[in-house]
């Protein structure tokens, strides 16, 4: 491939506007050459934001065009991901999908076959493997600093004591709406990457909210092959926000809180560039042995820089040299493998061997 490669982005709401267009905007070799959303005001924000990008109206209109484009991104909702990926992959065109790139593994791994088969890139956008306290946790890892992990907690909780609406927060299984397959996404994909496979799986899933339709407030607990334990939460009903991370380990622990900083840029409107995704010292995490931090206890580490670009300048590396892309949708199943047996366990009230 010569010159710039030209993206479709198929859906232009919170995905897309706040995430994926920034970032591709911003990656060297990528330009953003059409937005798909059939409401016009996002239409107008797309191009006040991007100048001459194109806009249409449905995704067909990008499978009559194949020819024109060398990447079409999903970031609809949910539901859709299944059936556009299907058809991007039909016309020819290497597709990156929002997370959660389906409703099943199995779903997941027959998007899977069907790349392979065509010869095409398919990746899936778990944007947190980039965040700053998981690459400064996984670097404590590799060097040794906490010796063995026994234990890995991970929370990614939110106060919103009032339901929002819209497809997220729906009941309905086909919206595959709640917060297990939202945040827990997320986490899932992080423990998975840190412990490797996981072989049973227990979860406790709960609606908290007034007028909420899906699970907001969610638990899950997987024992890894390997041994070590994760503890994830997920919630949008903590009044008391607990460590993003609390990992213990044989040598030492890690606890660091607070969110990594990219998405609060993003939605403010700023753009990758120097300096970008650092954050205060006050905001480290911090090493150490028996002693709370919170208390002073343990070392301050420097939170690496997060990095939510290296995401699309690895999908355009794939696309021009044929290096894997960054996320597979092989590895994103075997996420959903942990979903939907934590879905069980919370529905049946057992712990699901995998």
């Amino acid at each position: 491939m010569t010159g710039p490669l030209r993206v479709g982005l198929v859906g232009y709401g919170l995905a897309g506007s706040v995430f994926h267009a920034p970032l591709i905007a911003a990656t060297d070799g990528l330009v953003l050459d059409t937005v798909v959303t059939s409401d016009p005001g996002r239409r107008r924000q797309a191009r006040e934001a991007y100048g001459d990008v194109r806009c249409a109206a449905t995704a067909d209109e990008l499978w009559a065009r194949p020819d024109e484009l060398d990447l079409v991104v999903i970031a609809s909702p949910n539901k859709t991901h299944v059936p556009l990926a299907t058809a991007a992959l039909e016309a020819g065109l290497p597709v990156v999908v929002d997370k959660p790139v389906a409703g099943t593994a199995a779903e997941a791994r027959g998007l899977a076959a069907l790349a392979d088969e065509r010869g095409l890139l398919l990746s899936v956008f778990q944007n947190r493997r980039w965040d700053n306290d998981f690459l400064t946790l996984r670097s404590l890892i590799a060097r040794g600093e906490l010796g063995d992990v026994q234990r890995f907690e991970s929370r990614f909780e939110r106060w919103r004591p009032k339901p929002k609406g819209g497809w997220r927060e729906s009941g309905a299984p086909e919206e595959i709406g709640g917060l297990l397959y939202d945040l827990g996404s997320h986490v899932v994909d992080q423990a998975l990457v840190l412990f490797g496979p996981a072989t049973r799986v227990y979860a406790e899933a709960d609606v908290r909210r007034e007028g909420a339709e899906a699970d907001d407030d969610t638990f899950l607990a997987i024992t890894h092959a390997n041994g070590v334990r994760s503890h994830l939460y997920v919630s949008a009903t903590a009044a008391q926000l607990g460590p993003r991370f609390r990992v213990l380990g044989s040598r030492a622990g890690y606890v660091k809180y607070g969110l990594d900083p990219q998405e609060a840029a993003l939605r403010e409107g700023a753009r990758p560039g120097p300096g970008w995704g650092t954050e205060p010292e006050s905001s480290w995490g911090r090493v150490g042995a028996g002693e709370s931090p919170l208390t002073g206890g343990g070392t301050p580490v420097a939170s690496l820089p997060g990095d939510y670009p290296a995401y699309y300048a690895a999908v355009a590396r794939a696309l021009r040299d044929g290096t894997p892309p960054p996320v597979t949708a092989h590895e994103a199943a075997d996420a959903l493998d942990v979903l939907e047996a934590a879905r069980r366990s919370a529905r049946d009230g057992v712990a699901v061997t995998l």
